[in-house]
């Protein structure tokens, strides 16, 4: 077992960090990657733990980036074209292998996104509700008291109070919703925009959030920042009490994850990794920035992934170049 990769595992999830999990489900020998060998690989492209050598790893790596993006899992085939009869269209993905190694792999990779997340900056009925309904969705909740205290809130482990939002794993998946019913409505919203946040609500009548717009706009704050926040936050009730209000704004949050517009996406997983190249030997994706295997033939550059195939393609350059 990779004690240590799952460990990592454990933490970039309580980060709020999207990440792929990588597992070696199959293999045939020879092959350096073992059955069950794992392996982390983060958004911005970082691989922690083994999997296989030169042939796999640039593949998974792909893949796995590819996953953070469309939220999908899929099963990597890694070996001969008759290597498995296994339905294409049920999430795997086939790469052929041509190496002299003769081995194969098939690796499940897996995406671990962070889940929908509301934090609530205030303390009023509204604020208690909401975080309630919240957490019996499943939805990760903070509540943000400034200068408050946690005994006054029913859940008191869920509260900060401080205005920092630092290190809550604000990201695409989160909602900020100010509930500070003109307390600091204008640091609380300051505070939200300094985020990634994919929603920022203010729970104020329409007159107040127009004020407060135009108290931020005589300090700086451009048109597109405000554009951000949604004000008043909510579908629109009518009349309702004040813990209803809370009905309404989880209401309008669940709409908008519905969409899409509340989720880590294809944004989580946006590094370059540099021109590819395809080994004319073995058929494999090869990273062209750092090949170690690389031949120029008749003013043409060509990749290999491994040494192997670089010297059968030294032993017979036209069996392999395109005609």
């Amino acid at each position: 077992m990779d004690v240590d990769v799952l460990a990592l595992a454990v933490d970039l999830a309580r980060q709020r960090q999207p990440f792929a999990l990588a597992t070696v489900v199959r293999r045939r020998g020879p092959s350096s990657g073992q059955l069950g060998s794992k392996a982390v690989i983060g958004a911005d492209g970082t691989v922690r733990g083994w999997l296989g050598g030169a042939c796999a790893s640039p593949m998974v790596l792909r893949e796995a980036l590819a996953a953070i993006g469309d939220a999908r899992p899929r099963l990597l085939v890694l070996g001969r074209t008759d290597e498995r009869d296994i339905d294409v269209e049920d999430g795997t993905v086939r790469v052929p292998m041509a190496c002299e190694s003769d081995g194969a792999l098939e690796v499940y990779v897996e995406p671990i996104l962070p889940g929908p997340q509301v934090v609530v900056i205030g303390r009023s009925p509204a604020v208690s509700a909401l975080a309630g309904l919240a957490r019996a969705l499943g939805w990760e909740v903070v509540v943000v008291d400034d200068g408050g205290d946690p005994a006054d809130h029913p859940h008191p482990e869920l509260v900060r109070t401080t205005l920092d939002l630092t290190g809550l794993g604000i990201g695409s998946a989160t909602a900020i919703v100010v509930a500070t019913q003109g307390h600091y409505d204008d640091l609380a919203l300051v505070a939200a925009l300094g985020t990634d946040a994919g929603y920022i609500g203010l729970v104020a009548a329409a007159k107040r959030a127009s004020a407060t717009f135009e108290l931020l706009a005589g300090r700086g704050l451009a048109t597109e920042q405000l554009a951000r926040v949604v004000a008043p936050a909510g579908l629109d009730l009518g009349h309702v009490e004040n813990a209803e209000i809370a009905v309404a704004v989880l209401a309008e949050l669940v709409e908008w994850k519905a969409s899409g517009r509340l989720r880590v996406g294809s944004a989580a997983a946006a590094p370059v990794l540099g021109r590819e190249a395809v080994d004319p030997v073995c058929g494999m994706t090869v990273l062209v920035e750092g090949a170690r295997y690389h031949l120029a033939h008749e003013g043409v550059d060509y990749w290999f992934c491994g040494a192997g195939c670089l010297a059968t393609f030294e032993r017979d350059p036209e069996a392999y170049v395109p005609r």
